[in-house]
């Protein structure tokens, strides 16, 4: 074994540091139906808030999440949207990440319930693509992202890994 091959330690060992809170209303699913690979469904995203430390704007209309539900009970998110920052920047994300919890907390959440997002599993990784700029550093870092999902909307919790 080499030295090198030990848990890191504190000192290369990755942080979080919050980098914003987004909000977002949705419109109803638009479902594909089965496919080979599972149910499928679009998730148009009509518009919603970004707030944080270094970033603030909107959520523009026009971005969707292409979402499949896995038969293991699994949904796989695929959203890109774009955000327009108060001094006008416009940046595109796109989210990909998996939500699942157990059966009931899943159908009370399907059914429109309000249900704790503590209750199931939802974490995504957002990739952006700001122009060259003051939002530079967001296309040199990894991202990470907690979410919660309501019955007409989403709310996300974004962390840059340092």
């Amino acid at each position: 074994m080499m030295a090198d091959d030990h848990v890191p330690t504190d000192a290369i060992r990755p942080g979080l540091e919050f980098v914003y809170t987004a909000s977002a209303d949705l419109a109803d699913p638009v479902q594909m139906g089965r496919t080979p690979d599972g149910s499928r469904r679009i998730i148009p995203i009509l518009a919603g808030l970004v707030e944080g430390p270094r970033i603030h704007g909107r959520i523009l209309s026009g971005g969707s999440d292409w979402q499949l539900l896995r038969s293991d009970g699994v949904t796989v998110a695929d959203a890109t949207y774009a955000i327009e920052t108060q001094d006008g920047a416009v940046i595109q994300i796109r989210n990909r990440g998996l939500r699942h919890g157990p059966a009931d907390v899943m159908r009370r959440l399907a059914g429109g319930d309000a249900v704790d997002p503590a209750t199931y599993y939802f974490r995504t990784v957002p990739e952006f693509i700001a122009p060259v700029g003051p939002y530079d550093w967001l296309n040199s870092s990894i991202f990470v992202c907690s979410g919660a999902r309501y019955a007409a909307s989403i709310r996300l919790w974004v962390w840059r890994v340092i």
